[in-house]
């Protein structure tokens, strides 16, 4: 698989470079992927015929009368298109030959040609606008996401265009992107969409055509917004709420924020293209707010399974150490964006920590939001549910509207098939589809593995081979099967932050040198064939909040490796409830490896202290000193044991409750 999501130009000034080559070939994320690939991508179409989204698109191109209306609920159907021609193209990238790849090949075909069929004369392409009867192009920048939909739209050319060498959806984009290039800029319309998309957009399309024009533009866009072109919210009588300026981040230029800031979904892709743009320019103003704006988001505002956003209200990130986990947001979608910052900012600064939380995101927020079997999604991904918890609204639908999410948002926590708003499911489907690209990168030194998983990796001038059965054994072999041959090269291996000891070896010899900064650099001459082999430590580990985290104060989480552990109701004793219970924190946490168990998963079995007289009386408050009996020197229950998952395996079987935080009990004596 050559092709990838990010190509820079012989000009960045990265540190690093993604690989040229790389290929999943087995363990945990090719297992993944496989599902992705013959289970959602394929049902692409179908999904995005029975809501509508490719109707519309016929209803522009002209070709069936009788579709001539718009239908759907929201102005940005297409995107949903264009995400699904992304992942579908990335999949096509990945090679593989038979029935199957020549169906996917004949719906890509189809639906680009769909795409390109509906576009106008003079380039414009969003069929809400082109239906509406009453709809203006550009006329409404809080909620049109015109250029979002835009944005998707050459992100799918790109891909397209790489994957398959074929010209017609990147002509399109081409005509779109010219358009948008003669409507927006100094002395022209200068106000920028109110979700982020097409920065990050833009810049690829730069890399893919070498048209500076296409740069220039996105630099243009991330540094107008904060301007207040948006302000706080459409004007006085418009349609759709006024959530203030921060909500679309126009409340401060990026290179002045000093925090990430309202729609998390909105922030994470605006930087995402800030980064590109600090890439390609060699602009070090903005690489410094970037980094400064990384570390308030990983310090203050990121759940421990890398989910982002913790308010429903907006979908917003919410304040400093505002982390509750019951309440919490964490879209998909805004672990799908925080990957993407996040591999930007590996590659811009050659920093291990960014890979870290990309690691972290990628097994838990990132992968809890597509069910095991690939039918079925998470819009949002709570770290607890309730016993009887109310669900969301929208049931099978998804999420409400644009002028609901205020008020309701989606709090659904049973997977549904699809979405009325379905903004997850394809961003799911093409990072999956493209996450080999994500793994590796290069410089001037040698080889540089960020993830890691079972496949093959050209990078810096060498090419090695991995195989492990991460994340549930800690073994990693390397295998180099290229390095310059007169030269020393370095391989260097990320040491997670999580791994507080580790072992390494070269043909079985333990190495000398020492991990730093995260990174174990190994530089040798190197002979084809000669295996690193790097021993990580599995073993099972409470995890404590920062005390300014005020909605976990007090509690626990268990974690092994990369893995972000839960209690879910089914695998609990009958008649416990997780609402009722502590964690005793000196009992052992046992893993066990249950291959029959949600697609292969390592339990880990801990005890837990049930409360004393938990619902008796009418009053829910006690004061102090009545004891750790509880009311009346109630005698305590007995520990009882319970089996803790992987977070991303949760919500799979029946709806019940769920809980990653657990309150520490010692137990009495």
């Amino acid at each position: 698989m050559s092709a990838g999501p990010i190509r820079l130009s012989r000009e960045a000034h990265t540190a690093l470079r993604p690989a040229t080559s790389a290929r999943i070939t087995g363990g945990f994320w090719a297992a993944r992927r496989r599902v992705n690939a013959e289970v959602s991508v394929p049902q692409g179409p179908d999904r995005l015929e029975r809501a509508g989204n490719l109707a519309n698109l016929r209803a522009a191109a002209g070709a069936a009368p009788e579709e001539s209306g718009f239908r759907g609920d929201f102005p940005f159907q297409d995107s949903d298109v264009h995400k699904w021609l992304e992942a579908a193209s990335w999949q096509l990238a990945d090679g593989a030959e038979g029935p199957a790849e020549e169906e996917l090949s004949r719906q890509v075909e189809r639906l680009a040609g769909l795409v390109a069929a509906a576009q106008a004369e003079d380039g414009y392409l969003q069929t809400y606008y082109q239906l509406g009867p009453d709809a203006r192009r550009w006329a409404d920048p809080h909620w049109g996401h015109e250029l979002y939909c835009a944005g998707h739209l050459l992100q799918a050319a790109v891909a397209h265009h790489r994957a398959t060498g074929r010209d017609g959806l990147l002509d399109a984009a081409v005509r779109y992107a010219d358009l948008i290039d003669a409507t927006f800029g100094p002395g022209k319309d200068e106000a920028v969409c109110g979700h982020p998309e097409i920065e990050t957009a833009l810049v690829e399309l730069y890399r893919e055509t070498g048209e500076r024009r296409y740069l220039d533009l996105a630099g243009y866009f991330v540094d107008r917004r904060g301007r207040g072109s948006l302000g706080d919210g459409p004007p006085d009588g418009s349609p759709g709420p006024r959530p203030g300026a921060a909500y679309w981040q126009d409340h401060a230029p990026v290179r002045e924020a000093t925090a990430v800031a309202g729609h998390a979904v909105r922030q994470l892709y605006l930087l995402a293209g800030a980064a590109d743009v600090a890439a390609e320019t060699g602009d070090e103003g903005l690489r410094d707010a970037l980094v400064r704006l990384w570390e308030d988001m990983a310090a203050t505002k990121t759940h421990l399974t890398g989910g982002m956003g913790s308010r429903h209200e907006l979908e917003s990130f919410g304040d400093a150490y505002e982390l509750p986990p019951d309440r919490a947001y964490a879209e998909t979608c805004a672990a799908i964006a925080a990957i993407h910052f996040g591999w930007r900012m590996a590659l811009l600064t050659g920093e291990a920590r960014y890979s870290d939380l990309v690691e972290r995101t990628l097994f838990n927020g990132f992968a809890s939001g597509v069910s095991i079997d690939g039918e079925r999604w998470l819009y949002v991904n709570p770290l607890r549910v309730r016993h009887d918890a109310e669900d969301g609204e929208d049931g099978e639908d998804g999420k409400g509207d644009e002028n609901r999410k205020a008020a309701a948002g989606d709090r659904s926590t049973h997977r549904t098939p699809w979405f009325r708003c379905a903004c997850c499911p394809p961003n799911v489907m093409r990072l999956l589809a493209s996450l080999p690209h994500y793994m590796a990168s290069g410089d001037a030194e040698g080889l540089q593995l960020h993830q890691y998983a079972s496949g093959s990796y050209e990078a810096g001038g060498g090419a090695i081979r991995v195989g492990t059965g991460y994340p549930w054994e800690g073994r990693i072999a390397v295998v180099v099967d290229a390095a310059p041959p007169e030269a020393d090269w370095t391989l260097s291996l990320r040491i997670p932050h999580w791994a507080r000891t580790y072992e390494a070896t070269v043909g079985g010899e333990p190495v000398a040198e020492r991990a730093e900064d995260g990174w174990l650099r190994l530089r040798r001459r190197w002979r084809p064939g000669e295996t690193v082999v790097l021993s990580l430590p599995l073993d099972p580990r409470l995890t404590r909040p920062d005390p300014r985290i005020d909605g976990v104060r007090g509690c626990t989480a268990i974690e092994r490796g990369p893995l972000v552990y839960c209690l879910e109701q089914p695998d609990q004793p009958a008649g416990l409830r997780l609402d009722d219970i502590d964690l005793d924190p000196v009992a052992a946490l046992t893993p066990e490896h249950r291959p029959e168990l949600l697609g292969r998963v390592t339990v880990i079995t801990a005890l837990a202290l049930p409360h004393a007289a938990a619902r008796d009386g009418w009053w829910p408050y006690r004061s102090d000193g009545t004891g750790s009996g509880g009311p009346g020197g109630a005698k305590a229950p007995e520990p009882v044991p319970v089996t803790a998952i992987p977070y991303y395996a949760w919500a799979n079987r029946e709806p019940g409750a769920m809980r990653v935080w657990i309150p520490v009990r010692t137990p009495p004596g």
